[in-house]
């Protein structure tokens, strides 16, 4: 999970709206249903996310699924944060699309349920040590956590379903394709930052999918990279 950087909102309608914030669930859904333009909200919340879906870090454009907007906070339950554009984040999947997922993640499979004490947001600016992705494509908490760290992460993990078997196929060829190209490198004397920089490194504000897999995988060669070229990341 990559931590998300918000840039301030430039969206009228949302600002207006937050000017009175619903003061309970059912006029939370309602006003919020009513919201337009939410098509140029949802492009703010991308291009801070450099497309990356905010808790799966899939490129969900690049897999036909499309994106919805999340509220990390669910509106039912925080209904005063419905137009806080602080609790608003671009999820995989869009909802005509559900159909196609036979398991869904992110913020459809999270729904209402939320427990802000155990829930390790992509807010967090430390978000991505709570995490470690294996070789056969799983997300599991990070060896290094104390006891209730890990809770959080497993809680997150399960309650988004970061392990659905979409995410773990992609992210398993994912790591194949890293390691094949790491290889071949080494095989050639090739210059392993060069190969680093180009899934780390934002092409046209966009990013490839799986960033902090890609940035574990690749390690002090990754630090090294994004130091010399986009410190921000």
């Amino acid at each position: 999970m990559k931590t998300i950087i918000k840039r301030g909102v430039h969206h009228r309608l949302l600002e207006k709206a937050n000017e009175r914030p619903p003061k309970d669930g059912e006029e939370a859904a309602k006003r919020w249903s009513g919201l337009k333009e939410k098509g140029k909200l949802q492009q703010l919340l991308l291009n801070e996310q450099f497309l990356l879906c905010c808790y799966s870090e899939i490129r969900a454009d690049l897999e036909g699924i499309g994106y919805h907007i999340e509220h990390i906070k669910p509106k039912s339950q925080y209904p005063k944060s419905t137009f806080d554009y602080h609790n608003l984040a671009a999820s995989a999947i869009h909802s005509e699309k559900l159909a196609q997922l036979e398991d869904v993640f992110g913020g459809h499979a999270k729904l209402s349920n939320y427990d802000e004490e155990r829930f390790v947001s992509c807010l967090d600016s430390d978000c991505a040590s709570y995490f470690k992705y294996l070789s056969d494509g799983r997300v599991v908490p990070s060896a290094t956590l104390s006891a209730p760290d890990t809770d959080k992460a497993e809680y997150t993990i399960d309650l988004l379903n970061l392990n659905s078997s979409f995410l773990v196929n992609r992210r398993r060829a994912w790591w194949s394709e890293l390691d094949e190209l790491v290889q071949e490198h080494l095989d050639n004397d090739m210059d392993l930052h060069y190969l680093a920089s180009i899934d780390l490194i934002p092409t046209n504000n966009a990013l490839s999918p799986f960033f902090s897999l890609t940035r574990q995988f690749f390690s002090n060669v990754a630090e090294e990279v994004l130091k010399k070229n986009h410190s921000a990341l």
